[in-house]
């Protein structure tokens, strides 16, 4: 995993969210075929984007206090958080060109 995205638990997530910038948050688990398929596209934007959007992590095995709070009921599960509330959703695997274009929706 790059340094470029943040693996967020339930200590941090909040603050995480909280930012001046969007983050789009991997709702995933290692057993997950699809979430490791998205998995180099998220490392991708993480760079793309780096000090303009962030990209974090959280997986739903560990961290399932998060997951429930948000309803995961699919994964991967991304969520597009911008000053700590939901501001787009995507379940299931998307494209890099989706994610792209969701990203500059909200920059």
């Amino acid at each position: 995993m790059s340094g470029d995205i943040q693996h967020l638990t339930d200590a941090d997530f909040e603050e995480a969210i909280q930012g001046d910038s969007p983050i789009l948050v991997d709702f995933w688990a290692a057993w997950c075929a699809p979430c490791r398929m998205i998995a180099p596209v998220l490392e991708e934007l993480a760079g793309e984007y780096g000090g303009r959007a962030r990209v974090g992590k959280v997986n739903v095995d560990e961290q399932g206090a998060i997951a429930q709070r948000f309803g995961i009921q699919s994964i991967p599960t991304l969520m597009l958080f911008k000053k700590g509330e939901v501001a787009d959703k995507v379940v299931g695997v998307a494209s890099k060109e989706a994610l792209t274009s969701l990203l500059d929706k909200h920059l």
